[in-house]
């Protein structure tokens, strides 16, 4: 699905043709499919107002209007069938249902990064509260949205919250002026408390692995460090230092090439693929040696947010690997092998890293760096994709499709689907 001002298209994954048009009542700020694809929600903020459609039945709509309140955020509960609504100034979280049509209210929830979280299984959420100057979380049962727990966090400013993958184990982090991580079973009790260090910027971002046995923190200081599941301890410190020395570490290098232009094959006006295979740039990655010595960027001190620590994270879907951005070497990714809890690969791209995204069905990560290129690395090696089309495609983020076989890419003003081939066994 996507949206043009105030139209919403659907098309098909397979073939990209266009197999519903919809009309909303103004310009779509966001857009989210239910959990079965069955409906699709637009929201649009300016107006306090949510449109459903529905792709089984064309002439069935529903809309939701929160009127004074206001609307700020929307999403769908993971059952496909409730809509939870946040009023502006966080005032409450509204909880419609689409089967039943009726409505629930939860007061006081917390403007953070990630303030509601959803158990895998879709069972339980997670809602981040503030009241009276302290942090405070709740767990509701999703079947009912019947309150299951409620309790306050060791926390100055609570900052995030996010569940393991199999749901026994809710983690909550701290603002980064404060290095906290709290480890909370679902009744609500504390399990551990994690601090590496006490006075600098601490936590900027955290990933589960999805066997919940590992839990993943970057922080300001340039190092992830990893929790294990049973004694919630550090197990390893991973550095990301600028200069990498070790020779077990395979360092792929991003390098462009000129094309070389034979002047027998010009034709004037040449045609549009000539021209295009004639004189854009290509790219592919070579094999540096070690040692190599990275772009490091030194941080402004005196600025709000600098760019400095591990701003992002993301283990692949077997457990196996971990890939990382390290924000003072905007132009790397490091991937780690887990099984080792060793630095395996580091790809040093030309342009700063935008986003990466593991496939998930296999170890395979895809990453953009706003230039018209796709990035992809498996344990095989690494390939360069040009994406082809008329103009500047700058690729600013990617998604893959669950199966695994095609994804998403997306600019500041067009899409396109990348699909890959799949080897015949």
């Amino acid at each position: 699905a996507s949206c043009v001002q105030h139209r919403l298209v659907v098309r098909d994954a397979s073939t990209l043709q266009i197999r519903q048009l919809y009309t909303c009542l103004d310009q779509i700020q966001y857009i989210e499919w239910s959990s079965d694809s069955l409906f699709v929600l637009c929201a649009m903020y300016k107006r306090g107002i949510v449109q459903v459609w529905s792709l089984e039945q064309p002439d069935w709509h529903c809309k939701i209007d929160e009127g004074s309140a206001g609307l700020v955020a929307s999403c769908w509960s993971p059952d496909g069938r409730h809509i939870l609504n946040t009023t502006e100034f966080h005032l409450r979280i509204t909880v419609w249902s689409l089967c039943t049509k009726s409505v629930s209210y939860i007061k006081y929830p917390k403007a953070c990064q990630q303030g509601v979280a959803f158990t895998k299984d879709g069972r339980y959420m997670a809602v981040a509260e503030r009241r009276d100057c302290k942090d405070f979380i709740s767990i509701f049962v999703c079947r009912n949205w019947q309150l299951l727990r409620h309790f306050d966090t060791e926390t100055q400013d609570l900052f995030g919250i996010e569940w393991a993958p199999n749901g026994c184990v809710l983690a909550a982090w701290d603002t980064c002026l404060e290095y906290k991580v709290l480890l909370y079973s679902l009744d609500g009790r504390l399990l551990s408390s994690y601090r590496a260090y006490e006075w600098p910027l601490g936590v900027k971002s955290i990933a589960w692995s999805p066997s919940s046995q590992f839990l993943a923190i970057g922080s300001f200081d340039e190092k992830v460090r990893i929790l294990n599941h049973v004694t919630w301890k550090k197990i390893t410190e991973l550095e990301h230092p600028a200069a990498i020395s070790n020779r077990k570490t395979i360092v792929y290098k991003e390098v462009e090439k000129s094309p070389t232009v034979d002047t027998e094959r010009l034709t004037f006006p040449p045609t549009r693929a000539l021209a295009s295979s004639l004189f854009s740039t290509k790219s592919k990655y070579d094999i540096s040696q070690v040692p190599v010595s990275l772009q490091y960027n030194k941080p402004v001190a005196d600025r709000a947010n600098p760019k400095v620590g591990v701003g992002m994270l993301a283990f692949s879907a077997d457990n196996c690997f971990l890939a990382t951005k390290n924000d003072n070497i905007p132009n790397a990714v490091w991937i780690w092998d887990i099984r080792k809890l060793k630095l395996s690969v580091v790809l040093e791209q030309l342009c700063t890293i935008q986003c990466f995204q593991w496939d998930p069905c296999q170890p395979r990560l895809a990453v953009c760096t706003g230039s018209s290129r796709v990035y992809l690395w498996s344990p095989a090696g690494c390939v360069v994709v040009q994406v082809p089309g008329e103009g500047d495609f700058q690729i600013m983020s990617l998604s893959w499709n669950s199966n695994g076989d095609s994804m998403l890419l997306l600019s500041k003003d067009n899409f396109c689907v990348c699909y890959l081939e799949t080897e015949e066994v």
